[in-house]
């Protein structure tokens, strides 16, 4: 399976791995899945911590190195996918999540309802 993290899911993974669903921690834990770390996740994570909504580590960086994450890059193909979603959600990074997601064929580890309503699977994190 390829999994795609939404922002809460990278979070609890890195700080508080229990709020996790048991199905989400497997799935992200497998080493035959393979899980994709969006650069529009790391990109909101920063912005909420720079408009202090979010306090990270001084070496997050290095922590998310550790992981065996593949990092996912935004593409222009990605924002021209954007256009043919309808408007479920009105969060910018959760719609370049959903639309990563429908052109990389990945499943979305979330527990975002408004994810839901897309046409792309999803695991509830």
């Amino acid at each position: 399976m390829n999994l795609l993290l939404d922002t809460h899911a990278l979070l609890w993974w890195l700080g508080q791995p229990a709020a996790l669903s048991v199905a989400a921690r497997q799935a992200i834990a497998d080493p035959d899945n393979t899980v994709y770390l969006s650069a529009a996740v790391v990109w909101e994570i920063r912005i909420k911590a720079a408009l202090d909504k979010l306090h990270l580590p001084a070496n997050f960086r290095e922590v998310l190195d550790e992981q065996p994450f593949l990092p996912l890059p935004v593409t222009v193909a990605h924002a021209h996918a954007i256009q043919s979603l309808p408007a479920l959600h009105r969060d910018p990074f959760d719609r370049i999540l959903v639309a990563q997601a429908v052109c990389e064929r990945l499943t979305i580890v979330t527990r975002d309802r408004s994810i839901a309503g897309y046409p792309v699977p999803t695991l509830e994190a």
